[in-house]
C-alpha cells in the first residue's frame, strides 16, 4: 500500500458532494496538510479550501486535535508513528475545467480541489482510488483519467498511482456515462471522452469527425515539434486523454501534461451529413465547430508550450500563493498563433478562414486601449490580478497576453520567414536548448541570436515590453496580405460596450472616445434620446443610430444610480481609428511562403 492514498467516494452526489479520505502511513507529530489555492494554466488565486467542510482526523479509534492555521492549512496532531486517517467532504457544483463538479448526471474533478498535500511527503508515490458508487442511478458511470491505473476494473473504478503530488495535480478525473473514442498516434493512444452526450452519443453527432480532426490536429503539431520520417525526435509523453463536456452554455479549456479538460457547446459539435457518406465541408471562421477545433488545437500545444518547456519561474510551483512570471506572451500568446495556424495546416479550415480569424485578432487588440498603457509582459506578469479580475476599466487599462501575444508571435514568425527562417523553427531550438525546459526569456534571446537573428531578438524585446503598435500591417502586406477597413459597428464607432437584455445598459466605455468625452459610465441604463425638441425612448443602439440628426449632436437621458441624466453626445464623424479591418490576398505566390 502506497505511503499516501487518496480515496474519492460520490455518494452524495445529489448534494454536490465528494467525500475524501486521506490515509498517511506515516505522519509527523505535527502533520500539516494544505489545499492548494490555485491551479497550474489558470493564473488566478481561487481558494479551493472554501469548498472543503467537515475534517477530522483519527488513529485507529482515536481522534487527533486538528488545528487550522490558515485559510488553506491545518495541523493534525499525531502519536508520530500509527497510520492517520482525515476525512472531510467537498462541495462541487463549478462547472468549469478549473475545479470540481458532482450531481447524478455526472462528476468531474481537478486533485488541486479535492486532495490535500502532506508536508514533508509531497514527492512520496500518490495513490488515487476512485471508489464505486453505491447507488444505482450511478451504475452505470465510469471513470476516464491519464492517471496510470494500478488496480481498477472494466469500469475504471479503482487505484491509480502519481509518482508525487505535481503529477496528482496535474491529473483531472471525468466520471459519468460518457462516450469514449480513440486514435493512435507514434505509438501513444489518445483517448477522447465526451460527457453531456450519453454513453453513445446523441443521434447527429458525428463522432468519426471528431476523432478524426482531432487526430489531424495533433499529427500536425507532432510534426512541428518533433519533425517527421527517419529525422523524428521522440515524443515526451505515452499517453494523452481528452476530456470534453458538452454542456448548454459553457466554453473552456486546461492544459494538463497528459490531459486536457476542455468544455463547449452541444451545438458546436460536429454534425454527421444527412447522407451519412458524404464529407462535410471545412468550416468557416465563425463557425462554432472551428473555435472548438482551435480549442483542441491550442490546449494540445499546451503539451509542449507551458507543460513542459514552461516558464523557470514555474518550475517547481508553489500551490500557496501567486507565481509570477513575465512570460505568459510566449506561454499563451504564441500558443494562440499556432492554434489556428495549425487547424490550417492541417486543411481543416481554408485559408480564408484563416485570414478571418487573424483579423478577428487584429481587431481585438486594436480596439482595446489598455494596449497603449500596459506591455504584454505587464500583463503576464498582472495576470493575477487584472486579467482574469474583469471589470469596467478593463479594456481601457490592460491588454491580453493571449490576443497580443499571438499578434507578437505573428510579427517575428513574419519577419523571420524574411530572413529565411521561421517561428517553428525557433519553438524546436528552444526545445533542444532547454531539453524540454523549463526556459527564461533570455533563451529565446539566445535562440534567435544562434539563428543568426539578433537583431530581431532586441526587436522582440521591444515589442514585448513597450506599449508600441505592432508593425502587422506591413508585415503581412510582404507576404502578399493587405489590411482593408471595413465598416464599423454603432458601438465602436462611439467606443462602448453594451448589454441590450431587457434595456440599452452601459458596460464598457472606452478611453478617449465620444462616449466617455459626453460623460457616459459603466453601468448607465440608456434611456431616451432627444432630437430637435422631441425624446424617443430607445432600446437599443442600433435605435439611437436611427435617431442621429445631421448635426450628429443629440441628448440622451440615463439612469445612473436612480437619478435621471442628460448627457449630451456629439456623434463621431470620422471614425477611422476605431474602423476594423478585413485581410484579403493581393499575392497567392507570396503568401505560400507562410501558409504552405
Amino acid at each position: 500500500m502506497a505511503s499516501i492514498t487518496h480515496t474519492i467516494g460520490f455518494d452524495h452526489a445529489q448534494n454536490h458532494l465528494f467525500t475524501v479520505a486521506l490515509r498517511i502511513a506515516k505522519p509527523a507529530k505535527q502533520q500539516v496538510l494544505s489545499l492548494p489555492v490555485w491551479i497550474a494554466g489558470s493564473y488566478l488565486v481561487r481558494e479551493f479550501s472554501g469548498q472543503l467542510q467537515d475534517l477530522s482526523a483519527t488513529q485507529g479509534r482515536v481522534a487527533c486535535a486538528v488545528r487550522q492555521r490558515s485559510k488553506n492549512e491545518w495541523v493534525v496532531s499525531t502519536n508520530g508513528t500509527s497510520a492517520l486517517q482525515v476525512r472531510f467532504a467537498v462541495y462541487a457544483f463549478d462547472a468549469s475545467v478549473r475545479t470540481a463538479y458532482l450531481d447524478l448526471t455526472r462528476g468531474f474533478f481537478n486533485p488541486t480541489s479535492l486532495c490535500l498535500r502532506v508536508a514533508g511527503q509531497t514527492d512520496t508515490l500518490q495513490q488515487l482510488v476512485i471508489t464505486k458508487p453505491a447507488q444505482s442511478a450511478l451504475d452505470s458511470w465510469r471513470v476516464s483519467t491519464a492517471l496510470p491505473a494500478t488496480r481498477t476494473d472494466h469500469k475504471g473504478f479503482g487505484s491509480y498511482t502519481a509518482a508525487n503530488y505535481d503529477e496528482l495535480a496535474d491529473s483531472p478525473v471525468t466520471l459519468g456515462d460518457f462516450w469514449r473514442g480513440q486514435f493512435t498516434l507514434r505509438g501513444v493512444v489518445h483517448a477522447f471522452v465526451v460527457t453531456g452526450m450519453g454513453n453513445q452519443a446523441q443521434p447527429g453527432f458525428d463522432t468519426q469527425r471528431l476523432l478524426s480532426d482531432t487526430k489531424r490536429i495533433c499529427e500536425t503539431e507532432m510534426a512541428l515539434w518533433h519533425g517527421t520520417g527517419q529525422q523524428a525526435t521522440p515524443l515526451p509523453f505515452d499517453r494523452y486523454v481528452f476530456m470534453l463536456h458538452a454542456s448548454g452554455t459553457g466554453y473552456g479549456g486546461l492544459e494538463h501534461q497528459y490531459s486536457t479538460a476542455l468544455i463547449c457547446q452541444r451545438a458546436d459539435l460536429p454534425k454527421q451529413h444527412p447522407s451519412g457518406s458524404m464529407p462535410a465541408s471545412p468550416p468557416a471562421s465563425g463557425d462554432g465547430y472551428t473555435q472548438l477545433l482551435g480549442l483542441i488545437s491550442h490546449e494540445y500545444f499546451h503539451t509542449w508550450n507551458v507543460k513542459r518547456l514552461r516558464p523557470h519561474e514555474l518550475a517547481s510551483i508553489n500551490y500557496d500563493r501567486e507565481n509570477y512570471t513575465e512570460l505568459l506572451w510566449f506561454f499563451e500568446g504564441f500558443t494562440s498563433y499556432f492554434d489556428d495556424l495549425v487547424l490550417q495546416r492541417a486543411g481543416l479550415i481554408t485559408r480564408d478562414t484563416y485570414l478571418e480569424l487573424v483579423a478577428k485578432t487584429i481587431n481585438q487588440v486594436a480596439q482595446t486601449p489598455g494596449r497603449l498603457v500596459q506591455s504584454v509582459a505587464q500583463a503576464s506578469f498582472d495576470a493575477w490580478v487584472k486579467y482574469y479580475r474583469i471589470h469596467e476599466n478593463t479594456p481601457n487599462a490592460t491588454v491580453s497576453y493571449y490576443t497580443k501575444g499571438a499578434l507578437v508571435a505573428l510579427c517575428l514568425d513574419l519577419s523571420l520567414r524574411n530572413a529565411g527562417s521561421n517561428l517553428d523553427e525557433l519553438m524546436r531550438a528552444l526545445w533542444l536548448r532547454t531539453s524540454g525546459g523549463p526556459m527564461r526569456e533570455r533563451d529565446v534571446v539566445q535562440a534567435l541570436g544562434e539563428m543568426g537573428h539578433a537583431a530581431l531578438a532586441q526587436q522582440l524585446l521591444t515589442w514585448v515590453h513597450s506599449t508600441q503598435d505592432l508593425p502587422v500591417a506591413s508585415l503581412l502586406q510582404a507576404v502578399g496580405v493587405t489590411c482593408a477597413d471595413v465598416a464599423a459597428t454603432t458601438a465602436q464607432q462611439l467606443g462602448v460596450r453594451v448589454n441590450e437584455h431587457n434595456g440599452l445598459r452601459i458596460t464598457h466605455v472606452q478611453r478617449g472616445s465620444a462616449m466617455e468625452t459626453a460623460g457616459f459610465a459603466s453601468g448607465d441604463e440608456w434611456l431616451a434620446v432627444t432630437v430637435h425638441g422631441s425624446t424617443w425612448r430607445v432600446h437599443k443602439l442600433a435605435d439611437v443610430q436611427a435617431w442621429v440628426p445631421a448635426s450628429g449632436s443629440l441628448q440622451a437621458m440615463v439612469n445612473r444610480d436612480a437619478q435621471v441624466l442628460t448627457l449630451t453626445l456629439q456623434w463621431p464623424q470620422d471614425a477611422r481609428s476605431t474602423k476594423p479591418i478585413k485581410l484579403s490576398t493581393t499575392n497567392a505566390k507570396l503568401l505560400t511562403h507562410w501558409l504552405h
